[in-house]
């Protein structure tokens, strides 16, 4: 009991410590928790750059998109509140109270089905459109085997995102073919 309590005064101690410095507190926030925003810096919204986050990729201001609910501070939207990781509702229905997503076809994709959307989607915010993990120009090979997707004939000289011809959520169409 002695080492939790050590380890949970040296985690309240690092943050404090660091708490003036932005970068230095996104750093420790960011180990700690998951879906810790980076750091704002004087001039936003005036395209500066911000800070560069651990991962060395320098963002500037606007090029992250934020969800709606988080950008507005109401974390009670999909937790019970705004310190815990508890939901509202079981995670595989949160998304689906808000956004109208047609599951009523006869192709679903997997993670959708299963009420995995943060597999390709982040919650509170993303430099990708549509929120996305990645950029969309070959993001569904994350999961999806490249060489394998290339052996098929249709695909034969395709140089356009997959979603020109494939909806990401579901379809009557197998393949989920638009």
């Amino acid at each position: 009991m002695k080492e939790w309590t050590a380890v949970a005064g040296m985690s309240v101690a690092a943050v404090l410590m660091t708490s003036c410095d932005p970068a230095a507190r996104y750093r420790v926030l960011s180990f700690v928790f998951d879906g810790v925003p980076p750091p704002q810096v004087a001039g936003e919204g005036q395209g500066q750059p911000t800070q560069t986050p651990p991962g060395g990729v320098e963002l500037h201001k606007g090029a992250f998109r934020e969800h709606g609910p988080y950008g507005a501070k109401l974390c009670n939207a999909c937790h019970e509140s705004a310190a815990s990781n508890t939901f509202v509702v079981r995670r595989d229905q949160l998304c689906v109270r808000c956004h109208e997503i047609q599951v009523d076809k006869k192709y679903v994709h997997g993670p959708l089905a299963s009420g995995g959307c943060t597999a390709c989607h982040d919650p509170h915010s993303s430099k990708y459109r549509y929120l996305l993990l990645a950029e969309a120009d070959g993001f569904c090979f994350s999961c999806h085997d490249r060489e394998a997707v290339a052996t098929v004939g249709a695909h034969a000289g395709v140089g356009e995102d997959c979603t020109a011809c494939h909806t990401p959520h579901a379809s009557d169409k197998q393949y989920l073919l638009r």
